[in-house]
């Protein structure tokens, strides 16, 4: 057997290895696995056609594909056709996370001086790695983005231990390039990495890809719009918001950051909801401007204080597809949120969440149920400090910061404390322990 056969049954056998690693932990949907053709007496792996595996996350339902030479036509370069291309889907986004493995039969073993020790891909290999992901682009109703979040080369070799010191190891963290060993008898590493990029939140691999798809958006929302959120205890106001578009709120109330603020959403209390208006958050729209007036000048809604009050005017108002719920909480003045917040929120505790743990720990759990219950440390958002734990069912996930401890607390009254520290620098460890909760 020729050496190019040996790496020909290489590509084949990291592709299956790879399917068996997924299969062992998500549920699979279908396959279009590798056809046979004969050719008299030999029996080829059809290179001819691409192949499919999807999976599906038994806890989220998100789905997973291992494809085998995918090919990709929209380039503006070359027709695009790796190895293998691992997709992964997450909740809540609309582009999928695309990963390139390409399989190469043949090691450096760093016999120069000017090379390292361990061995490992060949450079020229992880040079091409590079190249290849910036050629894989993709062109929907607008420019050029890179497609692929991170390129990996696949090699024979069985040393795990002391290949993660090699630098092309570690360049998968700084740059999400680089290569792993792997063998029939080695694969602890493709098997970790593999997990890492299936159970990792949207944002974790937001933040380690490199100008992928989507960075544009991601960024952007890292800046997200504020939206301040104004109560409306009667129907009286109500009318007048809605009917003359403004917002109204004494200037004394205001407190620092609320010139960010670039859309108005109205809190109806129960009060205001008496007339038919649901009891919550249903309304938003854009500030347009905003003005600071004693408050007889307020046509709308006629007084005789010589308060000063400031105006908001807005853009037209806007309904959210579903009411956002006190669920036994309350805004006492207003609250300061985000549009993004605003939009994906089902429960009115759910707008306060201001660190990033906070979000990250919301965000992941959401992936799992649209049943999380957020506890905060006060009735009032205005007026809370903090979120104390979160729930699903009734296992329980607390934040406790002053002593630095994420308790999981499960629905037979076990706990287990893990560092917020731990959390916020490799958080994948702790949700796989979050997620063995919520499966029992």
């Amino acid at each position: 057997m020729s050496v190019k056969d040996v790496a020909t049954l290489y590509e084949y056998w990291t592709y299956l290895k790879m399917g068996q690693i997924l299969h062992k932990k998500y549920e699979a949907i279908d396959q279009d696995i590798i056809k046979i053709k004969r050719n008299g007496l030999f029996v080829d792996l059809d290179q001819s056609k691409s192949a499919k595996r999807r999976f599906k996350h038994p806890l989220t339902e998100e789905q997973i594909t291992l494809s085998f030479q995918e090919r990709h036509a929209s380039s503006p370069t070359v027709q695009q056709k790796p190895d293998i291309m691992l997709t992964v889907e997450k909740k809540g986004h609309p582009y999928a996370y695309q990963y390139i493995f390409d399989a190469k039969y043949r090691i450096d073993f760093g016999q120069t001086e000017n090379e390292a020790s361990t061995p490992s891909p060949m450079e020229e290999d992880i040079n091409t790695m590079h190249r290849y992901r910036d050629a894989w682009v993709y062109k929907h109703d607008g420019p050029y983005e890179r497609y692929a979040f991170g390129a990996y080369v696949l090699f024979p070799w069985m040393d795990e231990e002391n290949y993660e010191s090699h630098p092309f190891y570690k360049s998968i963290d700084e740059v999400n390039i680089g290569g792993l060993p792997f063998l029939p008898n080695t694969n602890r590493l493709v098997e970790e990495f593999l997990e890492h990029l299936i159970e990792s939140s949207p944002e974790d691999l937001q933040t380690q890809g490199i100008l992928p798809k989507g960075s544009l958006e991601y960024w952007e929302s890292s800046l997200d719009e504020k939206v301040l959120v104004g109560v409306v205890n009667n129907h009286k106001r109500l009318t007048a918001h809605l009917q003359h578009r403004f917002y109204h709120i004494p200037l004394k109330q205001l407190k620092k950051g609320w010139q960010e603020a670039k859309h108005i959403a109205l809190y109806i209390t129960q009060k205001a909801a008496e007339s038919g208006s649901p009891n919550g958050i249903t309304y938003y729209g854009e500030i347009t401007n905003v003005d600071v007036v004693k408050r007889f000048e307020l046509k709308e809604v006629p007084s005789r204080s010589q308060e000063l009050y400031v105006i908001f005017t807005v853009k037209e108002w806007g309904s959210l597809p579903k009411t956002i719920r006190p669920v036994g909480y309350g805004i006492q003045v207003y609250t300061l949120t985000t549009l993004t917040m605003l939009q994906h929120a089902k429960d009115l505790p759910e707008l306060f969440m201001k660190s990033n743990t906070e979000l990250k720990l919301w965000r992941f759990l959401r992936r799992y149920s649209n049943k999380v219950q957020t506890i905060l440390d006060h009735t009032h958002l205005d007026n809370s400090t903090g979120v104390k734990s979160f729930g699903i069912g009734h296992n329980v996930i607390e934040l406790d910061e002053s002593h630095n401890r994420l308790v999981i607390h499960d629905s037979h009254g076990n706990q287990t404390v893990e560092s917020l520290k731990d959390f916020k620098r490799t958080p994948v460890p702790i949700y796989k322990k979050i997620q063995k909760v919520l499966s029992n």
